[in-house]
């Protein structure tokens, strides 16, 4: 009897632990659980989704209805309107028709008023978000014509980033020092083990944004290209900046390592998805529009828009993509309003028709 019990007894304990397993693992990843291969098989390219989980991303991404179409013939908005710098060359009315939709797509509250001063003509450039957006409107151009290995014919908008906030929701600026209250006694945290939002939550570097995506870039890599010492900077914790930006992109995207590697070897282009080498173009676009654009117009920012090192907000891949492997799942805007992809002219020395006022 007393044996009979003891095999009972011992098979609810297993039946429980198994019972406790099963609720610990399915509490890390509630299913059903979706996987998409996309490679050879058997090497594991498979992407992995859970469908709850992108239902909120499905939201970020829905793109608004365009403003209906507008003639391209007539006068020019250099000609009409005064202090046009960037779009002097559409018509009147698409000039127009663009600056409804950008207001929309940046400050739908305040609409005109969010880069023109009430009561002042808008040729005016008093207001620095009015800077700030002609400037942005230069990258955007410059985007959808020297980036289409990044971007190919689908391009950017500036709801791509903006989708209706005056900001947009991802962005970056350098991490402060670390603070300490006490002399040592709290120790140093290396610049890692804090659940930064740049590196996905993780415990790696969270300034690694710094060394990659701004001023100075460092190689992007893990192995040393040579034995010596000499000029290799290739290490361990080179290895763990490395591993931040690789969680930075998987959770922009909201994707896995295999979408741009081959895991048989990360460091192999051979075998690697044709998306590596699209990442490799998007990395060095992040920089250009950081360095070229964004990091200039410091000074134009107030300082409550600046971040904790009095350094401009910067773009990261997360932020046109906003957790999709694609921005907007892919759908193209620059087709309703083609303005944003090319390279307007506007001679400085172009004078306006009387009664124009238009930025």
């Amino acid at each position: 009897m007393m044996k009979a019990s003891s095999g009972f007894f011992r098979s609810i304990s297993i039946a429980a632990a198994a019972l406790a397993a099963s609720t610990l693992l399915t509490g890390c990843e509630r299913p059903p659980i979706d996987s998409v291969q996309h490679g050879f098989r058997g090497t594991g390219m498979v992407q992995v989704y859970n469908p709850r989980l992108l239902i909120p991303e499905t939201h970020k991404n829905v793109v608004p209805d365009p403003i209906p179409a507008v003639p391209s013939d007539g006068p020019r908005a250099r000609d009409a309107y005064k202090n046009v710098q960037v779009l002097g060359d559409v018509s009147v009315a698409e000039f127009t028709r663009l600056m409804v939709a950008i207001s929309q797509w940046v400050a739908p509250n305040e609409q005109c008023t969010y880069c023109h001063a009430p009561g002042e003509d808008f040729s005016s450039d008093s207001m620095y978000t009015k800077v700030v957006a002609r400037r942005m409107i230069q990258m955007t151009q410059a985007i959808n014509t020297r980036w289409t290995a990044h971007v190919a014919q689908t391009g950017v908008t500036c709801y791509t980033c903006h989708r209706g906030n005056h900001n947009p929701a991802e962005v970056w600026f350098k991490s402060a020092p670390q603070v300490q209250a006490t002399r040592g006694l709290l120790g140093n945290d290396a610049g890692q083990n804090r659940a930064s939002p740049n590196v996905g939550l993780s415990s790696l570097p969270y300034d690694a944004l710094r060394e990659y995506l701004s001023s100075n870039p460092q190689e992007i890599r893990n192995n040393g290209a040579t034995a010596l010492p000499t000029g290799n900077r290739s290490s361990i914790k080179q290895a763990e900046f490395t591993y931040s930006l690789m969680m930075h992109m998987s959770d922009g995207l909201g994707v896995n390592c295999t979408y741009c590697h081959n895991t048989q070897n990360f460091a192999k282009w051979d075998g690697a998805p044709p998306q590596r080498v699209t990442a490799w173009h998007g990395i060095r676009m992040a920089r250009e529009i950081n360095t070229g654009y964004i990091e200039p117009l410091t000074p134009v920012f107030p300082a409550g828009r600046l971040g904790p090192t009095g350094d401009v907000a910067k773009v990261n891949c997360a932020t046109c993509h906003q957790g999709a492997y694609k921005p907007l799942y892919g759908v193209s805007m620059l087709r309703d309003y083609p303005q944003l992809g090319r390279v307007g002219t506007a001679p400085a020395a172009t004078t306006a028709a009387a009664g124009g006022a238009r930025r």
